[in-house]
This record gives structure tokens, C-alpha cells and sequence, in this order.
């Protein structure tokens, strides 16, 4: 087990730029919290509770962001959460994920009118402390070396939302990403063209690129919650939960973060084999009282 554990740790960079230390690792028990809702509208409104709780908490927030349709109700319920409850966003910095390569921010299908429409216009968030990388930047690798240094000069992430593709995949990093992977511009699998071109008016227009965080950078967000709903995503979550740790699902390097929580609804945990336990942590847990 020792020398699967040191495997483990070795895919990740000697230097300062993954912020765990050797010592923080031993002293932290690795794995996946995974909690299993009825459906998917209390699944999404545990997500949305735990980023309200985590701004009231520190309004100073760094939050990463996701997109796809599984955020629409998450990010709905926040902005509920801010018109009935003054949720302050004025303080908090926001990063995506992603962005495709080739699309203007100001195209319908790019991400960063994905944010708009969804949450950032219905927010007092200020637009100046929201961060998406720039698909029709000139000189892409440079785009990325921005964005990571604009995530370090924030003070990295301290909560990051996630969904899972059918691929496997948390942000853009598809089947065989590095572990320890940088934001970079990645071509996006069969897979993941398939599940996402039907959204634009001309499929056969969806960009074929798009410039990602990496694996590495995600896993350095100080906590990961991941949200997946409905059956299409039963067999991944079961790989990426309980299956081995693998380049190919690249969501299954979350199983190295020390404070990751998933969080599903009943008909994405079919294929489970240990809900029965899953579910005992809910009920069970101290840190989960106030969410029951």
C-alpha cells in the first residue's frame, strides 16, 4: 500500500507549485465524500447551500466555477439565495474552468455568456473580479500562463465547483491528461463533442479545442465539490469514485484531494457499491447536521 501511496504523490511536481506538502498528505486521510441526495433538485440545493454558507463565511471567497447544464440549477438557486437573503457576492473573485478556443466572449455558446446569463448578471458580483480565460487570445500558451498566474496572485482557490463529462473528465481534461497538468488548450474527445455540440444552432460549428485548467490546478483548490445528476452519469461517477486512480478518468484524481465532496442524486449513484455507507455519513456525520 506504501508504495502505491508514494506512486501516488510522485505524479504530482517536486516543486512549490502544487501547494500540499509531503507532510500535509501524511497527516491527511485521502478520498472521496460522496453524499447521495433523493434527486437532483436537493442535490443541487446542497451545492448551492454550501457556497452560500462558504461566502457568508468568507466574503472574500475565490470560487472557481463550472458550466453545462448540471450549474443552471445550482447557480438559480444562489441567485434565489442573493434577491431573498442579501447572499453578498461584491467581494468574492470567481475562475472558470474552461473556455472554447475560437469563441468570442461574447458569442451565445461561450462560456463566459453562459456565466452572464446564469449568475453574474443577477449578482452584485463585480464583473472586474470575474475571470474566464479568452478563447481568441493570439498567443493561447501565453493565455494559460496568465490565467494560472492570475489564479496564484488571487491566492489560489478556495472552493471549486465541478460537474463530470461522460468521458470522465473535470474541466476540459480528457481521457489520458496528466495528473499533474497546468491550464492548457486541449482537443476535446468524440465523447464530449457528441454530448455537447447538440447546444449550438450549427453543430457542426462546435470548436474543437478549448483552453482548460489542469488536473494539477483544479486538485490545488483548497475544497472540490463536485455535483452529478441523473443516470447518464451512474457508470462514470461509479469509475471515478470507486475505481482506480487513472489518466483515462481524469476525475479520479480527486480522490487525492484531501477535502473533496460528491454529491449525486439517487440515479446517478445506481451503479455504487457502497451507498448504504454513503448514506450513513450523511445521517451520521457532525459536519453534515446542519445540512439534514
Amino acid at each position: 500500500m506504501l508504495d502505491t501511496f508514494n506512486e501516488q504523490i510522485m505524479c504530482f511536481p517536486p516543486d512549490h507549485s502544487f501547494s500540499f506538502s509531503f507532510g500535509r498528505w501524511l497527516d491527511t486521510t485521502l478520498g472521496v465524500e460522496l453524499i447521495i441526495r433523493p434527486d437532483r433538485q436537493s442535490a443541487s440545493q446542497l451545492v448551492a447551500r454550501i457556497v452560500a454558507n462558504e461566502l457568508r463565511i468568507n466574503p472574500r471567497l475565490v470560487l472557481g466555477l463550472a458550466t453545462g447544464g448540471t450549474m443552471e440549477s445550482v447557480y438559480a438557486l444562489l441567485v434565489k439565495e442573493h434577491r431573498e437573503s442579501k447572499l453578498d457576492f461584491s467581494q468574492c473573485q470567481t475562475f472558470n474552468l474552461d473556455e472554447y478556443v475560437g469563441l468570442a466572449a461574447s458569442d451565445k455558446n461561450s462560456y463566459h455568456q453562459f456565466m452572464y446569463e446564469h449568475l453574474f448578471s443577477h449578482v452584485n458580483i463585480d464583473l472586474r473580479n470575474t475571470h474566464l480565460p479568452s478563447g481568441l487570445s493570439p498567443d493561447l500558451e501565453g493565455e494559460c500562463q496568465r490565467y494560472e498566474g492570475m489564479i496564484l496572485e488571487a491566492g489560489g482557490i478556495d472552493l471549486q465547483l465541478l460537474g463530470i463529462g461522460k468521458a470522465g473528465h473535470i474541466g476540459f481534461n480528457e481521457p489520458l491528461s496528466a495528473l499533474r497538468s497546468r491550464t492548457r488548450v486541449k482537443a476535446l474527445a468524440p465523447t464530449t463533442i457528441k454530448q455537447n455540440a447538440p447546444l449550438f444552432d450549427d453543430p457542426a460549428k462546435m470548436p474543437r479545442r478549448a483552453i482548460t485548467m489542469g488536473v494539477g490546478t483544479i486538485l490545488e483548490a483548497r475544497r472540490c465539490l463536485l455535483l452529478a445528476t441523473g443516470a447518464a452519469k451512474a457508470d462514470i461517477i461509479a469509475q471515478a469514485v470507486e475505481g482506480p486512480i487513472t489518466s483515462m478518468v481524469t476525475a479520479s484524481a480527486l480522490q487525492l484531494h484531501p477535502r473533496c465532496t460528491v454529491i449525486v442524486d439517487e440515479d446517478a449513484s445506481r451503479k455504487l457499491k457502497e451507498k448504504e455507507y454513503y448514506r450513513w455519513i450523511f445521517e451520521n456525520e457532525p459536519e453534515w447536521e446542519s445540512y439534514r
